[in-house]
């Protein structure tokens, strides 16, 4: 009480950050609208109109593209309007090859007055040079008055920075909340057509009712970051369109409706072909089986939520199905997603830190301009205590001799490989902070590599260099050093003390080559071939395996398990089939990654089966993971 009526508002939001970061975007959206005014949290509405009366014909309208969101149906309807239809508007999607072509159609726009619409510029990178100086070029002498030039992109970093200045920008999100995406859905074509509407059978109606919560959901779930989706898709009206469109279809043809092959079509085509993970693949099946199900049509009281608060309604006229989504609550609880309620915490999380790094971008990075050197000495004391904690290298040499390579103990290959890997990102931390301290010293040129390092190091991030030298880690630095000092630990006491009983394996470099050693020795001591055998887990016991491995140090997101030591043991192939839950392991909480040189993925290691009490969808849409490490 004493400190709410002593403190301003900026040292309470100093107080909350630290206590409770998760609760700082109510804070800062109350801070702004005090001190600034309503209408700097408040996203205008989309207006083509106003920013096309903005604009003349030099300067090009911008419009920057957000996942779920596509402006081409208004900008049609708006060149419609203006009476700029058939040769009057040109329109292309840019990629490779087509960059001659949309400066024909530029040129020809120029002289004879009409609208012309470059898409996705994000995807021609090569040929940005050329927009720029075509539109550098821009005069009221060579452009007819009638012509405009409108570009679509997403966030580029290779986007012309003197387009973004000269052009007016535009941005159009996709509505927020599961009622405001329904209302949409159900506000635009085809559902809005009348003859579309009267013409569906009530099975249809619950159906289509369904695909658009369905649609609703996917778009939705992109908020929780990686608990969600682990990357998040473009999922936009034209895949429910044509989900729509077939979903009539089929119920017109068939007597019954053939809901493998509707399910088939809305999941692995219209939506699941921009999926390109295969756990998001998993995941967006099990979201669509609860919509695509002979319960839907058969049961009246089939909800979609546990709450009962989401339902099909019953047949009824167009105005019925507005009124009921407009009952429905304006924010939407994580039930409805099948997610855990906390979630929204780590939400909250995830946007802090993103709101707070684009603070940080924003203050500078000149390090050299500090007059009292402040910068300087401490950027030399982080280098000192960061040098003084580092171990010396690995000696290979003694340790090829202790740990040969033996054709039955593929783990002493295993230690040697990790040491090497260790031993190139020791040697690059070590090197680059020695450089840091002479030229704070002005013993040599601090270039644009030791600058890039000084402006992590200020700001408790790990630098680029030594990122690209690392395991995957999304810690900070102060966690981050402790990780690896840890990580060098676990291998120095394999090294001194012989192999361990039970393996850290988030302390690993390579995770995929240890779990490839466990599957080596299994197959040599067995004779039995590599290709034949995957891996068999249980909770573990206390004494060492005779076959397998005993690993430690995994999270669970998401979820919680009551037991949390595993075995690993490889087994034939033909395991099986169980009802548990088949659980990803990933490196960092990222989950996404790319397939590296060796064909592994660069976060995804493995995947464990979990033994659960209830039904494995609820584990599927509750986004529940293993990782190695955690972000803090």
């Amino acid at each position: 009480e004493q400190w709410n009526n002593t403190l301003n508002e900026l040292q309470k939001m100093v107080i909350l950050r630290c206590l409770r970061p998760d609760k700082i975007g109510p804070a800062i959206t109350t801070f702004v609208t005090d001190k600034l005014g309503k209408k700097f949290v408040e996203p205008p509405p989309f207006d083509l109109t106003k920013s096309y009366l903005d604009s003349n014909s030099t300067i090009p309208l911008i419009f920057v593209l957000s996942p779920g969101a596509d402006p081409m149906s208004s900008l049609l309807k708006f060149a419609n309007d203006k009476e700029m239809v058939g040769n009057k508007f040109q329109s292309i999607s840019l990629g490779q090859g087509q960059g001659p072509i949309a400066t024909k159609m530029i040129q020809e726009g120029m002289e004879e007055g009409t609208w012309v619409c470059l898409q996705n510029c994000h995807l021609a990178v090569s040929w940005m040079p050329v927009l720029e100086k075509i539109c550098e070029e821009f005069s009221s002498e060579k452009c007819h008055p009638d012509f405009r030039l409108w570009l679509t992109s997403y966030p580029s970093p290779k986007f012309p920075v003197t387009i973004l200045q000269n052009g007016v920008k535009m941005t159009n999100e996709p509505p927020t909340g599961l009622r405001l995406n329904l209302l949409q859905s159900f506000l635009s074509d085809p559902i809005s057509d009348p003859a579309f509407f009267s013409g569906c059978p009530e099975k249809e109606l619950k159906l289509l009712f369904g695909v658009c919560f369905f649609h609703a959901l996917v778009q939705e779930r992109r908020k929780f970051g990686p608990l969600g989706w682990n990357i998040p898709y473009g999922f936009n009206e034209s895949d429910l369109r044509i989900s729509i469109r077939q979903l009539q279809l089929f119920i017109n043809e068939y007597s019954h409706v053939p809901f493998e092959a509707v399910s088939y079509l809305t999941g692995e085509c219209n939506y699941g072909g921009r999926v390109t993970d295969d756990w998001d693949r998993r995941l967006l099946l099990t979201m669509l089986d609860d919509f695509y199900n002979p319960e839907i049509i058969e049961n009246p009281r089939y909800t979609f939520s546990p709450s009962g608060i989401y339902y099909a309604p019953p047949k009824g006229t167009y105005e019925d199905y507005i009124q009921f989504i407009k009952n429905l609550p304006f924010s939407q609880e994580p039930e409805v997603f099948g997610l855990h309620e906390n979630v929204d915490i780590s939400k909250d999380l995830q946007q802090i830190k993103i709101l707070f790094e684009s603070l940080l971008l924003t203050q500078g990075g000149d390090i050299q301009g500090t007059s009292s050197g402040g910068g300087d000495s401490t950027l030399y004391e982080i280098a000192d205590d960061i040098l003084s904690k580092l171990p010396n290298d690995f000696d290979i040499e003694s340790c090829l001799a202790k740990y040969p390579v033996r054709y039955e103990e593929s783990m002493n290959t295993v230690l040697v490989q990790e040491m090497e890997r260790f031993n190139n990102l020791i040697r690059t931390i070590r090197i680059t902070l020695i450089n840091l301290k002479k030229a704070i010293k002005g013993l040599v040129v601090m270039d644009a590599e030791l600058e890039a390092l000084c402006g992590s190091l200020l700001i408790g991030k790990v630098p680029e260099n030594w990122a690209k030298h690392s395991y995957p880690s999304l810690k900070p630095l102060g966690s981050y050093i402790l990780d690896f000092l840890e990580r060098l630990k676990f291998l120095q006491d394999w090294y001194e003390l012989g192999k361990p009983t039970v393996f850290w394996l988030s302390g690993f470099y390579f995770t995929q080559a240890f779990l490839t050693g466990a599957m080596q020795n299994y197959a040599r001591k067995h004779r039995i071939p590599i290709d034949l055998l995957g891996y068999e887990f249980q909770d573990t016991a206390d004494t060492a395996p005779a076959d397998g491995v005993y690993i430690h140090g995994l999270f669970l997101d998401g979820a919680r398990y009551i037991l949390f030591s595993f075995f690993f043991k490889a087994a034939k192939s033909d395991i099986k089939k169980s009802n548990a839950y088949v659980c990803p392991l990933y490196k960092t909480s990222e989950r996404k990654g790319v397939l590296s040189t060796t064909g592994h993925s660069t976060n995804f290691v493995i995947a464990l089966t979990l033994n659960t009490d209830k039904p494995v969808q609820h584990w599927i849409k509750r986004g529940v993971a293993l990782l190695c490490q955690l972000d803090d």
